[in-house]
């Protein structure tokens, strides 16, 4: 796998294909028998039993500002448990699934969604999309011997917080996200740039790994402003990046980034003047639909995840026929398929027994890449190296992927991005 380049530095180009990966009703929980549907710490979790039925629960937004990443994550999950139940299930049981809303801050949709998966005896629950809203609720998951994994948390923080060793992810921390940003932002030929970030862990952390590649590559970051994304007006923030004329223009945010693009509108400071970039979180194909042609025409954005082919596209679109976006639908497939291989591995489906293998079944063994394959080596008595449609995963100590892409798209004069990334820059985590 080749290795990140320093900030300023070419990093490794993959030819772009098919199926574009981005960045993230009611509360209430909708039960479904799948079936039917669609970092290690020094604290030892409690040693929850099993029952010989692997319940997972999904914790992604159905409402709130990530609520267009639910669709393809709700699909990713669904088309793996189709797959796994057709194959026998997991440990010669269908796999059950409970559906709930993650909201976002704003609401306390998650942690009443958390009680109520424990209390439906969830092994593992997989969500939340937002980092902050995880980070709200790792500690009661975790606390519960459940395994906490997430398809689309990117804040830095989750390498070392305290997880019992029960916390996992397939996107990668934002230190890789970061660094494609800046090196892009350098290659473009900007020399000066102004960022505008919401004010949590994703958005302030993915900020300054920005500035920092940025100012390691040469340039200044003349304005920075760290925003309240519930904010009702944005005309101050914008103003202070205004002031300093920056060449280059970083929008780090979720939803409310259409309420920023605006007034940075409304103030001169358009694409066509500005280079404009985006993230995982804001980089949307319905969220700007309804502004005039144009607007963001030439707008990039970093998305994490490599390029999957279309017969994957094909199986999201059988779950779900109305998709819009396929944002995180390859990490949400492959933490299901990991989840059940890990219980299958250790003849368990306790959440503690889960942790303790996932990160054995993603590397290090014979090679595989779809659960029956997997699991047919592993009732053979061979270890596996799972290799998913988000990429090779490969664990490290933390529970993050060791390896990551990250896909570059740009918008066209529709204020959407296509499918086809202009690049795929892949490297290792650690830099």
């Amino acid at each position: 796998m080749i290795r990140i380049a320093p900030a300023g530095r070419a990093l490794a180009v993959v030819a772009a294909t098919s199926l574009a990966l981005t960045a993230c009703g009611g509360g209430g929980n909708t039960a479904a028998p799948a079936s039917s549907s669609a970092a290690p710490s020094s604290a030892a979790a409690p040693a929850a039993k099993g029952d010989g039925t692997l319940t997972v629960g999904t914790l992604l937004p159905q409402t709130g500002s990530l609520a267009f990443l639910g669709p393809p994550e709700f699909a990713g999950v669904d088309a793996a448990i189709k797959e796994i139940n057709e194959a026998g299930g997991v440990l010669g049981k269908p796999v059950t699934k409970y559906d709930t809303d993650s909201g976002d801050t704003t609401t306390n949709i998650a942690s009443q969604s958390v009680d109520k998966l424990i209390a439906q005896k969830a092994d593992a629950i997989i969500g939340a999309a937002s980092s902050s809203v995880s980070e709200s609720v790792v500690d009661k998951i975790t606390g519960a011997g459940v395994v906490h994994f997430s398809p689309a948390n990117t804040s830095d923080k989750f390498t070392t917080i305290k997880d019992n060793g029960l916390y996992f992810r397939t996107a990668p921390p934002d230190k890789l996200q970061g660094r494609v940003l800046g090196d892009l932002i350098i290659a473009d030929g900007s020399d000066t740039v102004g960022i505008l970030a919401m004010q949590d862990s994703y958005g302030t952390g993915l900020a300054d790994q920005v500035a920092k590649t940025v100012t390691d590559g040469g340039a200044e970051v003349v304005e920075r402003v760290d925003y309240d994304p519930k904010a009702a007006d944005f005309s101050a923030d914008v103003a202070k990046i205004k002031a300093k004329a920056p060449k280059a223009i970083v929008l780090i945010g979720f939803e409310e980034t259409a309420k920023v693009i605006q007034e940075l509108v409304k103030q001169g400071l358009p694409a066509s003047k500005h280079k404009w970039y985006m993230v995982d979180g804001n980089t949307s194909n319905t969220n700007y639909a309804k502004m005039p042609k144009n607007t963001l025409k030439g707008v990039k954005g970093t998305i994490p995840g490599a390029a999957a082919p279309d017969d994957f596209k094909a199986k999201l679109m059988a779950v779900n026929p109305k998709l819009e976006d396929f944002s995180y639908a390859p990490e949400s497939y492959d933490a299901m398929n990991l989840i059940a291989l890990a219980a299958e591995a250790a003849k368990s489906d306790a959440g503690v027994d889960i942790g303790a293998k996932l990160a054995e079944v993603s590397k290090g063994g014979e090679k595989c890449n779809n659960f029956k394959s997997c699991v047919d080596l592993l009732k053979a008595g061979k270890d596996i190296d799972y290799d998913g449609v988000s990429g090779p995963v490969e664990f490290n100590e933390a529970g993050d992927p060791a390896v990551a892409t990250i896909g570059i798209y740009e918008y066209g004069a529709d204020n959407k991005y296509p499918t086809k990334a202009l690049e795929y820059r892949t490297g290792n985590i650690a830099g």
